[in-house]
């Protein structure tokens, strides 16, 4: 054995002492700190060879400090004080948890009662700091460019932990005046507003697929926002989730239809963050939360997948 290991001490070594001059014997000593009485005479036999002297004198009453034990006990309750707490310290993080949160997500989603999720979230943990980034963009959550990603789509391959909050249901919206004007003949005579499609097309499968086949795409747009934004201004029908289209306040679903299957929202983070303490928080509440409320996501009436 080398010097510097003969003299090294750790927390450990320091535990066992600390629990023998406490309680004058050995079986004492195991029992107030949990260990096998004879794991606790080979650590003690142990750390007197490393320290290269004895530090408990034996009798038959018990064991006393020897001079060198006497003066090694100060610094090991000293030892004992910081790691109490550093231990109290860790524990109130996690029971406080602190920091911020980087979540993705796309533009469409601030429409939605998650912006309410959200603001509850930030009053329940008010240490939590949610940076937010709209963006339609995927966000690479290997190159750890954002923490937390939601995202709406029928399924995700990416190697991240991820779970499927709720399915959502889709149907065309329009206004209370455009849906006067809208008969029972499959859409004949009406427009839905197109989003990439060539601008000569006057269909797409999509709009064959639905509850107005006959109906013709006029216009076009890029951007969630903006569809919903026109559709409300009586451009046309839009097809949008439901959660989104039973939210604003000038649109209705337009009659003669039901509800068609949609895409999926996810919840998504890397797999080195699931057990970070705010991260974790952050995504269980948000889980809870909208699976609580599926009814407003899923509604009823909507077309069972095929």
């Amino acid at each position: 054995m080398s010097i510097k290991e003969s003299h090294s001490l750790n927390w450990d070594d320091l535990k066992y002492f600390l629990a023998v001059a406490r309680t004058g014997t050995l079986r004492g000593a195991a029992d107030s700190i949990q260990v096998n009485h004879t794991t606790l005479t080979r650590r003690l036999s142990v750390m007197e060879e490393r320290v290269g002297s004895r530090l408990f004198d034996r009798s038959k009453q018990g064991l006393a400090l020897t001079q060198l034990g006497e003066d090694l006990m100060p610094h090991a309750e000293r030892v004992e004080a910081e790691m109490t707490t550093a231990s109290r310290m860790i524990v109130g993080r996690d029971a406080q948890p602190s920091g911020t949160v980087y979540i993705t997500l796309p533009h469409g989603l601030a429409m939605t009662s998650l912006m309410d999720d959200f603001a509850t979230f930030a009053d329940l943990y008010p240490d939590i700091i949610l940076n937010m980034n709209f963006t339609n963009d995927v966000r690479d959550l290997t190159r750890r460019e954002a923490d937390v990603s939601l995202r709406v789509a029928s399924e995700v391959t990416d190697d991240v932990v991820g779970r499927k909050l709720v399915q959502m249901s889709q149907a065309a919206y329009c206004t209370r005046e455009y849906a006067e004007r809208i008969t029972d003949n499959g859409g004949e005579g009406l427009h839905l507003i197109g989003w990439h499609e060539p601008e000569e097309a006057t269909t797409a499968n999509w709009v064959k697929n639905s509850y107005y086949p006959k109906a013709t795409l006029k216009h076009r747009v890029s951007e969630l926002v903006p569809l919903i934004t026109l559709a409300a201004s009586g451009l046309g029908m839009a097809y949008l989730a439901c959660n989104l289209g039973d939210r604003h306040p000038n649109l209705i679903r337009a009659p003669f239809q039901k509800p068609m299957p949609y895409r999926s929202i996810w919840l998504l983070l890397h797999r080195d963050l699931k057990n970070t303490a705010r991260v974790r928080l952050f995504v269980d509440f948000l889980a809870a939360s909208v699976q609580s409320r599926r009814n407003e996501f899923w509604v009823a009436g909507t077309k069972p997948p095929q």
